[in-house]
């Protein structure tokens, strides 16, 4: 082993100079990046490396040898070993300038582009009980059955009690269900040993209407004691409109399966964005930030620039919602989406909101877009919100083709925003103006509008 050849366990005195895009510090040592769980950008830590490979390695803080003054205590009793949040130990102005910087900086390593045309972060006047869903996994325990999230690393679940970044009514939601689950003895998935019926719990409230969902993940299509279950559910939780039970047979990661039945009352609840009402399934895709959406899609709405003559293509429309906020200044609207629930979501909500020139189609933007522009269709708009893989090839390659003369691109990741606008700035585009959103305060997640033009 060469001696300067860094190994596990080994303690090393590095500086902080930035932050990684999963909230960890990143430092440098002998040339090597070091990313450091917890660590603040202008710190001096020492570091005990939990894992080395040949082009980076990972460690946990040993001693901060220089504080930052932005450092924190963590409200949360369970912020080290939830892992849903990664920020809290930073205080919120620096939060939104290091969200900024992940930007910035992964336009500068996919780009080039080192004078990036960007706005300040738009934050929350109340970083907290923001998010008006959740699905939390379960499982049976010696007490009775637990509820909360996975470690970071690990199949190890973490009792989350009453999370301060849901919203107070999905968190006693959650809660609730939990309690009749297990005084009905209805048994737990269990993962390991392939027994036991439910998996999930989740739940949805809208925050202007008040309205509440809740969603029972299950492997089977029925669960005992259905009656008896709903009674007590809806004589606990009076803002219940809506129980629906999620079949999901398979052994999988993913959460919900493809089946849906309603247990009780509406198949969908009702949540308002500014002047239009929506209509939400279980399975649909709606922003989780009500409060940071309507400046989110106002963003949309500018850098559209709509003047009520254009043809909009919504791509990855999910259940209507920019494509209904653009719809008072646009021509026509064209939506698409891969989850049937969402289209006819997307449907009705244009109609009770009586916006008559907006069609949505069931399939795949990289699919359909191509084809309707060999069709002879003409998008002066298109605005995109991919998932955090970003955009696929064909669909880059059709707006390359038609020259759609103005891209609204939203984004939930910064690299892949990076590396699809690079593939733009070589057919012609230019990066107008990207405004960084922070849709997940107390997390490292950032979204962003970006504007690209002819």
């Amino acid at each position: 082993m060469s001696r300067n050849q860094l190994r596990k366990g080994q303690v090393i005195e590095l500086p902080i100079r930035r932050i990684g895009i999963n909230g960890e510090g990143v430092g440098v040592y002998q040339k090597k990046v070091v990313f450091v769980d917890g660590a603040i950008p202008g710190e001096y830590v020492a570091a005990k490396l939990t894992e080395v490979q040949k082009n980076y390695a990972r460690g946990k803080i040993f001693r901060i040898k220089k504080r930052s003054s932005h450092r924190l205590q963590p409200p949360c009793p369970v912020y080290r070993s939830c892992g849903g949040c990664q920020m809290q130990h930073i205080d919120y102005p620096m939060q939104l300038r290091l969200k900024r910087e992940l930007v910035e900086e992964a336009f500068a390593r996919y780009t080039g582009l080192t004078q990036l045309p960007i706005e300040e972060t738009v934050g929350m006047d109340r970083p907290w009980s923001y998010r008006n869903k959740a699905q939390l996994p379960l499982k049976q325990g010696k007490q009775g059955v637990w509820m909360g999230m996975y470690k970071p690393g690990s199949h190890q679940l973490v009792d989350v009690g009453e999370c301060d970044i849901q919203h107070p009514e999905t968190n006693r939601l959650l809660e609730e269900a939990r309690q009749v689950m297990e005084e009905l003895g209805i048994p737990v998935y269990d993962e390991r040993k392939g027994t036991g019926i439910l998996r999930h719990l989740a739940a949805r409230i809208g925050f202007a209407t008040g309205e509440a969902q809740l969603v029972l993940v299950s492997r089977s299509n029925r669960l005992p004691r259905e009656e008896e279950l709903i009674h007590r559910l809806r004589e606990r939780l009076p803002q219940l409109k809506s129980v629906v039970l999620n079949i999901n047979p398979r052994k999988t990661s993913r959460v919900l399966g493809e089946k849906s039945r309603v247990l009780w009352g509406q198949r969908k609840i009702r949540e308002r964005l500014g002047h239009l009402t929506f209509l939400l399934s279980g399975p649909a895709f709606f922003q989780l930030n009500p409060v940071q959406t309507v400046k989110l899609y106002d963003e949309v709405k500018r850098s559209a620039g709509l003047s009520g003559k254009e043809t909009v293509v919504d791509a990855y429309c999910g259940v209507g919602t920019i494509g209904l906020w653009l719809a008072d200044q646009a021509d026509r609207v064209i939506g698409m989406d891969t989850i049937p629930e969402a289209v006819e979501d997307a449907k009705e909500n244009a109609e009770i909101n009586g916006i008559d020139h907006a069609e949505y189609h069931l399939g795949e933007a990289e699919r359909l877009l191509p084809r309707w522009v060999r069709e002879g269709l003409q998008p002066d708009v298109v605005v995109v919100d991919p998932p955090r893989t970003g955009l696929g090839q064909e669909l880059i390659q059709a707006l390359i083709e038609v020259q759609v003369p103005r891209i609204v691109y939203v984004s939930c990741n910064p690299s892949t925003l990076a590396k699809d606008c690079r593939l733009l700035l070589k057919q012609g585009y230019q990066v107008k103006r990207v405004v960084p959103f922070d849709m997940f305060p107390q997390t490292a997640h950032v979204e962003s509008v970006t504007l690209l033009e002819r």
